[in-house]
């Protein structure tokens, strides 16, 4: 049976991950959850899979917590907690789910400890992705992509050979706006911009979507998964969500990697890799579908994905930057502070005033992530 620690097990992919577990109890059991501030819901979580380590966000919901959790299970707080159930419970994988820079810390605490890595938090690889990958390689661990698209490359590269890849693409659905020109984003609101037509997410990758952000940070992560120059790295838009991404290799074959989009197939992939086994998701048929569309990437209209490109071509401090103004602009929006289009102002913004620097440490990515963060918020 393998051991799972769950880090942000109150999200999206979270939720969805104890699906899967749920689905496959002599295969899977939990030993530890991480949530934020969703007391009910862990509370929930832990008493129907029973984890020896729950954490949530700070000492105060921690005590709340504590007297509902079933016998056996302790909870912990912030992120000496968080830290304790990536590296700190016999778990064999870490499946790291947490939105946002936070999850980096934990991340490399349990590739320390020789887990394997789920990879869903995709900023841990823009802010430190020469970090991780390192310690990954010197530990012997095992980073397997969670997100839709890395799954899918993943997945087309299996067996094949590095010096043979020409390039990948990852698909984009485009988001909520993708119909919608400049002029029309103007006057969006909050509610629209996270009625995404294909996936169920969480807001903040929602409203990455739509602004193409969340493509961009997709883009940096793979070089860092794939080895790969940013010259081999392009975006396509694909409406449907049906062909998760492609492999193009040097004989120009292509190869592809196609589902429903259901984000329970990429979480299973990583949970039971190299095996695949059945999952509680609807059969693709590619007759009912009938067709499938496809857009070149039009990087006037989305600004905010040209810019993801230059800071990864950057390098250094850029992605950083980039990924810390980013999570501040979108707060803003959420919190109704900022318009739609000023989340590219503010990204923009911050990037032309940051004097790029080598990211050596994890102390370093912090200092400029947090003369990101403050800069951000007052743009």
């Amino acid at each position: 049976m393998k051991k799972i620690a769950l880090l942000g097990s109150t999200g999206s992919i979270g939720t969805q991950t104890l699906d899967i577990v749920r689905h496959q109890p002599d295969r899977f059991c939990i030993v530890g959850l991480s949530a934020g501030s969703n007391v009910d819901l862990v509370i929930e979580q832990a008493k129907e899979f029973r984890p020896a380590l729950v954490s949530l966000a700070t000492k105060e919901l921690a005590e709340q917590a504590r007297s509902y959790l079933p016998e056996g299970t302790r909870v912990t707080y912030g992120e000496e907690g968080l830290i304790e159930v990536a590296a700190g419970t016999d778990a064999d994988t870490v499946v790291t789910a947490i939105i946002g820079s936070r999850g980096l810390p934990a991340t490399l605490a349990a590739i320390q400890a020789g887990k394997t890595i789920g990879l869903a938090n995709k900023e841990t690889l823009v802010t430190a992705g020469h970090i991780v990958m390192q310690r990954a390689k010197e530990r012997g661990v095992s980073v397997l992509p969670i997100d839709s698209e890395h799954s899918a490359i993943y997945q087309c590269l299996n067996g094949e050979r590095q010096d043979d890849v020409l390039g990948i693409t990852l698909t984009a659905s485009g988001g909520s706006f993708r119909d919608r020109t400049r002029a029309e984003l103007a006057d969006v609101t909050v509610e629209d911009a996270l009625k995404h037509p294909n996936w169920s997410m969480g807001a903040k990758i929602t409203i990455d979507s739509a602004t193409m952000v969340n493509k961009g940070l997709e883009v940096i992560e793979a070089k860092w998964l794939f080895g790969l120059d940013y010259d081999q790295v392009s975006v396509l838009i694909h409406p449907e969500s049906i062909i998760h991404s492609f492999v193009e290799f040097r004989d120009h074959s292509i190869v592809a990697q196609l589902g429903m989009p259901d984000m329970r197939v990429p979480i299973q992939y990583a949970l039971t890799y190299p095996e695949r086994i059945p999952t509680p998701t609807e059969r693709l048929s590619l007759a009912q579908i009938g067709k499938l569309h496809f857009r070149e990437m039009d990087y006037e209209r989305f600004p905010c994905l040209r810019l993801a490109f230059d800071c990864g071509r950057l390098g250094q401090s850029a992605p950083t930057v980039y990924n810390a103004a980013n999570e501040v602009a979108v707060a803003r929006f959420l919190n109704r502070e900022i318009s739609f289009l000023d989340i590219e102002r503010v990204l923009e913004t911050v990037v032309e005033r940051h004097h790029v620097c080598d990211v050596h440490d994890l102390q370093t990515i912090a200092e400029v992530d947090e003369w990101a963060r403050g800069l951000a918020a007052t743009v």
